[in-house]
Formats: C-alpha cells, structure tokens, sequence
C-alpha cells in the first residue's frame, strides 16, 4: 500500500496525476503536455552583469490540437488539499487564456470552471477527470463558437517547418483570438504588440490558418517601407513559395494568392495612379496592415483609400503604438484591441531586454559654437 503522504510532488504526478489523465482518453504523447515554462524569466542587470529571475511553469497543459490549450492542471504532494495549486492554476490559466484550470494532490481533482457565469469550482475523482470532448466543449463555450464551421476554421492547424519552433505563450494567444474572431464573422480587428514581440509571425500563422481553411483565399499584406516587405517576404512568410508575389513596379499579377505591397506601390497622388483598382473590389478575402499607426486609420489617407475599396474583406491592423489623436485614431476604425502584449510585459517575461535612458549633453549643445567672425559663443540648453 503506497503511502501518498511520503511522496513527492513528482511522484504524485506520475502515479495518479498521468494515469487519470490518460484513462480519460486523452492522448499523453500529443495532447498533454508536462512542466511547461511558458516565459523565460525576467533579466536583471546590475552593472555589467544580467541574471535571470524564475520563469512562469505550469505543471500539466492540455491541448485539444497543438497549441490550442484547453485546461491546465496544478500539481501539490498529498501533504497539500486538493484545491492548494487553484490559485495559481487560476492565475496561469487567465495568463494564457485557459478556460479549465484544476487543482491535485493526487486523491482527486478540484475543477474550476472559468467557462460558467459563477465561476463553479467542483470535487472530483481520479476516475471522473474530463474527456477530451467534454473540455473540447467548454473551450468553444468560452470562445463563442458555435457552430461547425467556426469550429472547423477555429481548429485549423497551425504551419510547422519541421525545426521545431512553437510560438511564444501571448503569440499563440493573439493567433488564436484573431482566427476565432474572423470564424464568428468579425470584420475589424486590431492587435497591439510591442516592437520585437514577433509581429510578422502572428500575421503569417492567421494567414496560413485561414488559408489553409479556405475562408480566405486572397490575402493583401500592406506595409510603408521596403525594408518591412523584404523582411516579411524572407522571414516566415517565405513558406508560402511560389503562392505569394510582392506588386511592383506598378505591375499587377492576378494569379497568385498572398500579395505583398507598400502602399505607395498601390496609390497615387491622384485617382489615375490607384494600382490597387486593377483588382476588383472583392478579390481579397483579407487585408492585413502592418504598423497601421502610421496613418492608415485617417480618412484622407492613401491607406484608407486602399482598405475603403477592400471593404468587403476582413482587415487586420498590427501595430505596436496605437495612433489617437483628433484626427487619427486606429480604435475607431479596427475597434478595440483583442490583444494587447506591452512592452512591460515583453520585459517582465524576459523575451525582451530592460532598458535604461541615458541623457547625453554634446559639446556643441553644452558649449555652443564659435563663428570664423568670432563672435561669443552662445550655449544651448541641452534636451
């Protein structure tokens, strides 16, 4: 007779944690996943030096398809209650929008259910853990899909390339939340992502997605500089092969599916000049802008004559800093963001560096300068 009370953390997981779990039909090879460190820790810097502070892990992650999590399960040894891991259960799962968060110390499991209006907490067996479907149920319960269709889009499989790169925890988020969104039929949706939080990588798996579902087939991606459209058609996007051209040149080639174009390349100074009027008005699906707090949202802008034409298509709006000004703002025309990743949360993650400001006051700015007339000098006051 195994005493549970002697056991540790560990061993509870493996001899009645796992077991449960696998009884009640999921698979453990692909559908659960254990001990996962969902950030990397916090750098801190002193002087010269950086170390890293303790990275968020949860214990048990289940997926109903990779990387669409549907619970997350807190472990405890048998010295613990059963419900002492829901608080932090509950905190990892509103981090990594779970709707199923539970609790064990191995006698059973208590289960919150984020998916309920009373946000019901309940007792269970070992024997009584949730079917796969069952959690399947209460995930498309706390997304709003309800119906096959949405369902169908919602569970499209994310591009793998075989080197075994998975999207960061707030990137999976932000793909997900955007594809439900567009299955239930949003049309406006805005992301807000701090400079260096992978941008481009949540646009080309949304892409990809939906592509692949068949519920957009003709993809606009509109961009101001060169250097973001070399980027994106090197970086991930290049997977889409001989699918995808970039417009130029003011030539259009109406045979390929995903286009990349500055939006200069499309407009003109007058109506005669719109490129972007070769295609008919509905012959993308999905318009998505990149760094579309440069002026997009305004309604004289070229850009907004660009997504006006596109009308019928969903538009997806990327920026890091939302523009709102009297004049210009993103909120108004894409509505509010689904997603929001700060740049204080990229830092207190670790997946980006703290910074420090540093005031420097130039010679000729503290000094002034001295004229060959030679006249005095005048100092400036340094910014």
């Amino acid at each position: 007779m195994i005493n549970k009370k002697q056991l540790s953390e560990r061993d509870i997981c493996t001899k009645f944690i796992t077991p449960a779990i696998d009884k009640a039909g999921w698979d453990i090879t692909s559908q659960m996943r254990e001990e996962v460190s969902f950030t990397d820790g916090k750098i801190y810097v002193r002087g010269y030096l950086t170390m890293r502070g303790k990275c968020k892990r949860a214990d048990y992650i289940l997926y109903h398809r990779p990387n669409i999590p549907v619970a997350i399960i807190e472990a405890k040894d048998n010295k613990h209650s059963m419900g002492a891991g829901m608080q932090q259960a509950l905190e990892y799962a509103r981090i990594l929008d779970i709707p199923c968060a539970f609790s064990s110390n191995g006698d059973g499991f208590v289960f919150h259910d984020r998916t309920s209006e009373d946000a019901l907490e309940s007792t269970l067996t070992l024997d009584q853990f949730p079917s796969p479907a069952e959690l399947w149920g209460k995930y498309k319960k706390y997304k709003g899909i309800s119906s096959p269709d949405q369902e169908r889009v919602a569970a499209q499989d994310y591009y793998f390339d075989g080197s075994g790169r998975k999207p960061r925890y707030y990137q999976q988020i932000a793909i997900n939340r955007t594809v439900e969104a567009i299955a239930r039929g949003d049309k406006r949706i805005l992301l807000v992502m701090a400079t260096g939080t992978g941008k481009t990588y949540v646009a080309y798996q949304v892409i990809y997605r939906l592509w692949q579902a068949g519920v957009k087939k003709r993809i606009l991606f509109l961009a101001d500089r060169n250097a973001l459209i070399d980027q994106t058609r090197r970086g991930d996007f290049r997977h889409f092969k001989d699918k995808m051209t970039v417009i130029k040149n003011h030539q259009v080639d109406k045979s390929y599916e995903i286009y990349l174009a500055l939006y200069q390349g499309l407009s003109g100074s007058n109506p005669e000049q719109d490129i972007f009027k070769q295609f008919s008005k509905d012959f993308f699906d999905l318009v998505v802008v990149d760094e579309c707090h440069r002026g997009s949202a305004r309604e004289d802008s070229a850009w907004r004559r660009i997504l006006d034409y596109y009308s019928s298509a969903t538009h997806i709006g990327l920026t890091a800093t939302p523009k709102e000004t009297e004049t210009v703002s993103n909120i108004e025309y894409f509505g509010d963001p689904i997603y929001t990743y700060s740049l204080r949360q990229g830092i207190n993650d670790g997946f980006l560096a703290p910074y420090r400001v540093v005031r420097v006051g130039l010679n000729i700015d503290l000094e002034g300068l001295e004229t060959a007339q030679g006249l005095p000098r005048q100092k400036r006051q340094s910014c």
